[in-house]
């Protein structure tokens, strides 16, 4: 089968990693893929090292960027049309919005014989991001694309339970295929990196150290990371990663009394290697699809606490691999952590439990299953 995947950009994130690794096990089993991402703007860290290290073929299409522009976007749809007329995949598979604007028009523009078309909802922008009129916008939008789309996928129960609400696409249509990741080859540093991550930071074996990582974006509430760590005594929190709020986070941290406490490690390249680092891992987002990041922690053995938002509990579960609190109540977690902070054992119970379940939830072999099934029930359609 000939398949052709394209996303916005292969920035550090969960959605282009899954994109790789559904792209190399694809190709694994002897499918012919290419992967097609955009530009990655400026601030943000590349996965390109990745896709070359799995051995995944990429092209990059400089015209196909984050922001809204017409002239790019017409561009950025040109170019996907004469790439489906090129190549003529049996499968174009999008992902993120962009992408899959950009790229489910291109595939009706070039004309017969025309691909199957599948497009994956790895979160979505329907709520929560923009104002109101926007997301009314958006959902104008995507109902639109879902028209023109043979299978929609959502990575999450929760996602496709939102398209439902908003009516993004009938029940039939949507598919829900959970991620799944090398984990043992992601994380296989890190627990004989403990020590060496753990002195960069300046922290000792018996320092509580609390890690995050992500985009500083207003959806990831970062802010509510510093006033969480401002009510757990003699802890360090690490933020690996970077964004629009970091100066925020930074004025935060002196206005709590916690610059001290702080660690902003910018984007790393080596995540694998600082789960062992940490001794408890903190998501505080509005809305998740489905956080990569805590499944990582997870399966590093590490125990999450973490605001009950979108997808996050299907990779958490409550008081058995971690915590899960209210979006915005920032004393729940930090009771969480504290909890967490004086039962060493309970810190473990929890890490192994996490690990255990992560390896059964969220292989790689389990979603390319599904995502090949997939792609087979479409094809015998036509």
């Amino acid at each position: 089968m000939k398949i052709v995947h394209a996303i916005a950009r292969l920035n550090v994130g969960g959605a282009a990693l899954s994109v790789l690794e559904l792209a190399a096990e694809q190709r694994e089993r002897g499918h012919d893929v290419l992967v097609v991402a955009g530009t990655i703007p400026p601030g943000e860290a590349s996965m390109e090292s990745v896709a070359q290290e799995l051995g995944v073929p990429h092209l990059r299409l400089p015209e196909l960027t984050r922001e809204l522009s017409l002239a790019e976007d017409a561009q950025a749809t040109w170019r996907l049309r004469s790439l489906i007329r090129e190549r003529r995949p049996t499968v174009l598979h999008t992902h993120t919005s962009k992408a899959g604007a950009t790229g489910r028009i291109a595939a009706i523009l070039a004309g017969r014989p025309m691909p199957i078309r599948v497009h994956t909802f790895h979160g979505h922008v329907l709520s929560g991001y923009f104002d109101p009129r926007r997301e009314r916008t958006f959902r104008l939008v995507e109902r639109g694309l879902a028209y023109i789309t043979d299978g929609i996928v959502a990575v999450s129960e929760q996602v496709r339970d939102d398209l439902l609400r908003f009516h993004v696409a009938s029940a039939d249509k949507i598919t829900v295929v959970q991620y799944g990741f090398a984990l043992d080859r992601r994380l296989a540093p890190a627990v004989a990196a403990r020590m060496a991550k753990r002195a960069e930071i300046g922290a000792g074996e018996n320092d509580f150290v609390i890690g995050w990582a992500g985009r500083m974006a207003e959806i990831k509430r970062p802010g509510d990371l510093v006033r969480v760590a401002a009510q757990v005594p003699a802890s360090l929190l690490v933020l690996a990663g970077d964004g629009d709020l970091r100066v925020e986070v930074e004025r935060l941290a002196v206005v709590h009394g916690v610059a001290d406490r702080v660690r902003i490690l910018g984007y790393v390249e080596d995540m694998g290697a600082w789960y062992g680092a940490f001794d408890a891992f903190l998501l505080t987002s509005a809305n998740e699809g489905a956080p990569v990041v805590a499944i990582e922690a997870l399966a590093a053995g590490v125990p999450v606490v973490a605001t009950d938002a979108g997808g996050t509990r299907n990779v958490v579960d409550d008081e058995a691999s971690g915590f899960l609190a209210p979006v915005g109540d920032v004393e729940t977690l930090a009771e969480r952590l504290r909890r967490l902070q004086s039962d060493p054992e309970l810190r473990a119970r929890l890490g192994a439990e996490g690990a255990s379940r992560m390896r059964e939830r969220f292989s790689t072999a389990r979603m390319v299953d599904e995502v090949d099934a997939l792609y087979q029930r479409l094809l015998a359609r036509q």
